[in-house]
């Protein structure tokens, strides 16, 4: 066997000539283990490539000073380049420390598959595929490479076919043409495929393959072509970050061994090496880069034309590259490469290839003429992997100027990072890939980082399952009820890095145990795991078995009185001489009442969208157990736990550009918060505090400090599930008294612990938003049925107001409907809208209501001609809904399906 190394900007490939089964059995085996796993490998052969320390120089003079810094010359970095000359700079410059595509690009596999189970992620597809088939070749006359052949998804089983089968219906919305194929169909569309084991195919016409090289030279010469300075051979050594006359630390140059850059403004799209330039500004970059290998076979009699194929459950995808196929796929063992220097010390030995071989193995099962191939070549290569396998993208929260596009190993979002660095917002919802969805006290931590970004690898072919929750990073932050509550059989749902309650089974307990890395790297693998067992019940398209436990947690709620721990919610305080300013300008509600009021409000960015929907309490002034002056307004903030740290940036952005003299305090780790909902929860709290809770004395929407079981207490007289109800914002160290008091209290009334799952379907039946669910920053709140929040009827002035205004000066064209339907079956979000035989949006959200005993949904639909959608249009129109394929009539409501009146929340109770 013959084996040529060859150099490619700095990677290692090995060119083979014979079969992967004899490297296989050759016995050659090196496995990549997490630094607090390490067990002893021997290596036969490594080949060790430095980059040439001497200096080479750039490829062009540096000017002294740009608008925007790109770093990174690799697909997103190109991307971004090119949209921002688009939108209107020209004084923009990439730094490339080696050579265009020198980085991940130029090992990619390229492969565009339009359906996705996610709205946001099918639209950047869809421009992304505009942009390299035909927008960049008008533009510029060079051809990107791309090649339309098709894609082609394989269904092994029953549940892989229901998972093809939602993304071909929210397809139909986005014009997106798509079949779900027979095995016969198949077979006939791909003659060269093994369909014996097959359950059924989906087919998507109009996906194919993207040249990265191609790709990447066509936008930069567009993008030197408006005005661009692309520099190649200019490593960054450093990026100078200063504090402003606020003390908020601001980027302000950025720094070659060849001279120094004058910028407000960086982007780290440098894939791999993110992470270290995020250290060089202060900026926690959240990656981690595996190796990922593919081989390339030898030329295939009859491949020619055939679609790109991804065999999920084998996990194993076939790119087709001219006459040949190139194979690779998804191990659980990936290898970590740590960026410790420039230096590159992998080789094609650094893979275990006799787990390798499984993907070899999946791809001979579906191509049988594979076993008969052999392989030209094969390439290994860094990939960035992030904790949830989505990219990191927006500006840091350490440092103002500094942007991340990084994390990627699938199509970019050029367009919508360049629409924030000069809008200060993306156009389209990013919630699921900005830098702010995590909290910082998770984003440094090795371990959560590791394990997290290895299971996002190791499940980059699961089915997508609606109720799905990691095995990985868990337990990092735990409130102070968490053990109390696992005792009693809470199955905990992990958000922010938070553990809150999901739903609780009556059986046993179900503790979270470490990681096991699904039993790779020789580590044990978990046994009689209650949680993982309970999980993987979860995984259906169907109502899971515990569906009925869900059940009775909403009817004790609704019919009685149940409790749910909120702790994980954010609780921030505003204060300090602008405080009140500050408060008029970021929220929609009017907070102009007496200390003690309490209000539901958003906040919205400059286009009108939603960033958050949040309570605002205004406290007494005087002392407390915060350092407040008594003549300043302050206000008490509860946002969801799961947005905390967006909400908190956001804010925190806010006051910075405006020049408020107000501070923020973070106290989400000192108190905790229950919830104590239903008919009988005045009667229960009654017993345990020493205040008047009736109407008179403690309406709605009211707070005042409470002693609950002797301890004092925040009591809020809120709902978020439409009973009547307090929530209790309880001192650390008082929570587990509290509760237990609120639990031997309430034994007489029947009260139950209840989780998240039961406030998803209580919340639904009432119609109030989840953000970034119903409610995102590209909704506004006339959009989403929330105009109550907004202080219009007033003059003050606040942020999106202009917005609003024009959008109701000229109509809703886009607005939210609550449907129902008769028939039992779940749905989950994505199911397309039907008006009148045609599609008119998708459902955000959906849940089934226990009280009604109707599958609920919520969804943004748009009339076809694109004017405005009047309710008469809504309450005329023949509505349907689309479950992986069947159609379902459908009844749309412009009211709460459920107490329409809102009498509830206010107790007042029917006695019929």
């Amino acid at each position: 066997m013959r084996l040529d190394w060859l150099s490619v900007d700095g990677y290692v490939i090995c060119t083979l000539t014979g079969i992967m089964a004899i490297l296989g059995r050759a016995g050659w085996r090196v496995v990549g283990v997490p630094s607090e796993h390490t067990t002893e490998k021997s290596v036969p052969y490594t080949k060790t490539l430095k980059q040439d320390d001497g200096l080479r120089g750039p490829t062009k003079a540096l000017p002294s000073s740009a608008d925007v810094v790109v770093i990174g010359g690799g697909s997103l970095g190109c991307q971004t380049l090119y949209h921002l000359c688009k939108m209107g700079l020209t004084n923009v410059v990439l730094l490339e420390r080696d050579r265009l595509t020198a980085g991940t690009t130029w090992h990619t596999a390229g492969l565009l598959w339009q359906l996705r189970p996610s709205d946001t992620e099918v639209e950047l597809l869809a421009h992304t595929r505009h942009v390299v088939s035909s927008e960049l070749q008008a533009e510029t006359g060079l051809d990107t490479g791309w090649i339309q052949n098709g894609g082609l998804f394989i269904a092994s089983n029953k549940q892989r076919l229901d998972e093809y089968k939602r993304l071909m219906s929210l397809g139909k919305v986005y014009g997106i043409e798509s079949y779900v194929l027979s095995p016969a169909e198949t077979k006939e569309l791909y003659p060269l495929m093994n369909v014996r084991d097959l359950y059924g195919t989906l087919y998507v016409p109009k996906d194919g393959t993207m040249d990265p090289a191609g790709t990447c030279a066509t936008l930069s010469r567009a993008a030197t072509a408006r005005g661009a300075t692309v520099v190649e051979n200019c490593p960054v050594t450093g990026i100078q970050v200063n504090p402003d006359h606020m003390g908020v630390r601001r980027v302000r140059a950025v720094e070659t061994a060849f001279g120094t850059i004058q910028t407000p403004c960086v982007v780290n799209c440098a894939g791999v090496w993110a992470t270290k330039l995020g250290e060089l500004a202060g900026v926690n970059v959240p990656l981690v880069a595996m190796h990922h290998a593919y081989v390339v076979t030898e030329r295939i009699e009859g491949i020619q034309n055939m679609p790109n194929v991804r065999d999920h459950d084998a996990s194993v995808y076939l790119r087709l590259q001219g006459d040949a196929l190139s194979v690779g796929g998804y191990e659980q063992n990936p290898i970590f490469w740590d960026v410790v220097s420039d230096k590159f010390a992998f080789s094609l030995f650094d893979l275990d290839w006799n787990i390798f071989m499984q993907h070899i193995d999946g791809a001979i099962n579906r191509v049988p003429a594979l076993e008969k191939t052999g392989i030209k070549s094969t390439v290994c290569g860094p990939e960035s992997f992030t904790a949830d396998h989505k990219p990191l993208l927006g500006e840091a929260p350490e440092v103002r100027g500094f942007y991340l596009g990084c994390g990627f190993n699938s199509a970019g979002c050029g367009k919508e990072l360049a629409h924030w660095i000069i809008h200060g917002r993306p156009e389209k919802d990013m919630y699921g890939y900005d830098i702010r969805r995590f909290h910082h006290s998770i984003t440094n931590n090795s371990r959560w980082l590791r394990e997290r970004s290895h299971e996002s690898y190791a499940k980059n072919y699961s089915v997508v399952f609606p109720f799905d929750e990691p095995l990985a990073g868990r337990n990092m932050r735990k409130d102070p009820l968490y053990q109390v509550l696992q005792e009693q059989g809470c199955v905990f749902q992990e958000r922010h890095g938070w553990e809150r309650p999901g739903w609780f089974n009556t059986d046993t307990s179900a503790p979270i145990l470490d990681y096991d890395y699904y039993g790779a790297y020789e580590i044990t693998k978990n046994k009689d795991y209650k949680y993982n067992e309970l999980l993987g019940k979860e995984y259906t398209f169907d109502f899971p078995p515990h569906h009925g436990t869900i059940r009775d947690e909403c009817l004790a709620c609704r019919c009685s009185v149940a409790v749910f721990n909120m702790s994980y919610f954010g609780k921030f305080y505003l204060m300090g001489p602008d405080a009140k300013k500050a408060a008029d300008w970021l929220f929609t509600a009017d907070i102009n009442k007496a200390p003690g009021s309490t209000v539901y409000s958003c906040m919205l960015n400059r286009r009108g969208g939603t960033e958050s929907d949040l309570t605002v309490s205004r406290l007494q002034a005087g002392p407390t157990h915060l350092p407040l002056t008594p003549e300043w307004d302050t206000y008490y903030l509860a946002v969801g736990g799961a947005v905390a740290q967006h909400n908190w940036s956001h804010i925190q952005t806010v006051l910075q550009d405006q020049g408020f003299d107000c501070t923020m305090a973070d106290h989400s780790e000192d108190m905790g918060m229950i919830s104590i909902q239903g008919p009988r929860s005045r009667e229960l709290l009654q017993e345990i505090v020493d205040a008047d809770l009736s109407n008179e004395a403690f309406p709605f929407s009211t707070h005042k400090i409470i002693t609950a079981a002797g301890h004092k207490v925040r009591a809020m007289r809120l709902s978020f599930v439409g009973e009547l109800g307090w929530e209790l914002h309880i001192p650390k160290e008082s929570c587990v008294p509290v509760y237990q008091a609120v639990m031997s209290a309430g034994a007489k009334y029947g009260v139950r612990n209840a989780g998240y799952r039961a406030i998803d379907s209580l919340s639904i039946e009432k119609g109030y938003r989840h953000w970034h669910a119903d409610l995102r920053p590209d909704d506004t709140p006339l959009e989403a049925g929330l105009a109550f929040t907004c202080k219009m009827k007033t003059s003050i002035p606040f942020l999106g107001r202009e917005a609003l205004e024009s959008q109701k000066a000229t109509g809703l064209h886009r607005r939210i409907v609550c449907f129902t339907i008769d028939e039992r079956v779940p749905m989950f979000g994505l199911e397309a809208i039907y008006c009148n035989g045609v599609p008119v949006g998708h459902l955000r959200r959906a849940e089934f209501g226990y009280a009604i005993d109707k599958t609920i949904g919520y969804g943004y639909i748009r009339k076809p001609d694109g004017g405005v959608v009047t309710p008469e249009y809504i309450r005329s129109g023949e509505f349907s809904l689309e479950r992986m394929g069947v159609v379902y009539k459908a009844r749309a409501h412009l009211k709460s399906p459920f107490d329409p009146d809102n009498k509830r929340v206010k107790g007042i109770y029917s006695t019929e």
